[in-house]
């Protein structure tokens, strides 16, 4: 690791370098943005779970290949595996009705809706996780709802079983998040990684011989399938080295620019510009989620206060 001192905190060792996280981080997002647009070009010849299963398996193979090495049994040691395979699951069912949204929708309206996810978990967390909420947390939880409604309200064209996957993976999402919170406390980061990845590339592997068709693909073709591993893989690599960089308080509310890549590929690729209530929408649902950011973090701050102070 590049750098001077840091805090060691736990297993991860946080270095002062703040503009170094944010570029990883907004990097990151990039790509997951990539992932998304090469995932909707190839949607339109291919079956979504094919694709899906490429990306997968070739991410699973790059950790086996590139960090095997280094990291040995850490990758397959858990504390919870049950609990680890079953957010690895979320996380599949997520995949598949996400690229059959892209499917269906533009990516920009797609990205948006998933953003619902967060504002959800803060809602769940309440009977689940017996964390408050709060009035800012049920203003933001219902500003965001509504701004799902401008970018998917009827009259703008958007395919209406794409909008209901794009729901539907929102719910998976809020599953995989949830669960990530459980196991923050147990597990590693990158056998969590390895999980999710080895899961997806089991489960739509085996579902392999019933979507295995589409036109012969050339090189370019080959190698946008193989990007998607690349840029999965890739990216939850960059978002974990951000955070041993920055703090959690300043990347988290940086997530929502990822509506802004998939909003600009969306335009460069496709030619896919929303209108101006969808981008009202958009605005409302980053804003809601940049609210419940803030909300979060300085609850954090305050139990550890408390913490300190005991």
């Amino acid at each position: 690791m590049v750098g001077g001192g840091g805090i060691h905190s736990g297993a991860l060792t946080i270095m002062h370098h703040p503009l170094r996280g944010a570029l990883l981080f907004l990097v990151g997002l990039l790509l997951f943005a990539c992932m998304d647009v090469t995932t909707k070009y190839l949607a339109a010849s291919y079956d979504v779970p094919l694709i899906v299963a490429v990306r997968y398996i070739v991410n699973c193979l790059l950790m086996v290949v590139l960090l095997a090495p280094t990291h040995g049994r850490h990758l397959v040691e858990t504390q919870r595996t049950g609990l680890v395979v079953l957010r690895a699951g979320c996380l599949a069912v997520v995949s598949v009705l996400m690229g059959l949204a892209l499917q269906r929708i533009p990516v920009a309206e797609a990205t948006a809706i998933n953003f619902l996810a967060p504002m959800l978990v803060v809602l769940a967390a309440r009977p689940l996780l017996g964390e408050r909420i709060g009035v800012v947390g049920w203003v933001a939880a219902i500003a965001g709802f509504g701004g799902v409604l401008l970018v998917a309200r009827p009259g703008t064209g958007l395919n209406l079983a794409g909008i209901g996957f794009a729901l539907s993976a929102v719910g998976a999402n809020v599953g995989y998040q949830l669960l990530s919170r459980v196991l923050a406390t147990s597990e590693r980061t990158i056998a969590l990684l390895f999980y999710t990845a080895l899961v997806g590339a089991i489960v739509f592997g085996l579902a392999l011989p019933w979507f295995w068709g589409g036109p012969a693909p050339g090189v370019r073709v080959v190698l946008l399938f193989v990007s998607l591993g690349v840029y999965g893989g890739l990216g939850h690599f960059l978002f974990t080295a951000a955070y041993r960089h920055a703090p959690a308080s300043m990347l988290a509310p940086m997530s929502y620019l990822q509506l802004l890549w998939a909003g600009l590929l969306g335009w460069l690729v496709f030619g896919h510009v929303p209108d101006a209530l969808s981008l009202c929408g958009m605005a409302v649902i980053a804003g809601s989620g940049l609210a419940i950011a803030v909300k979060s973090r300085r609850a954090a701050v305050e139990v550890e206060a408390v913490a300190e102070g005991a």
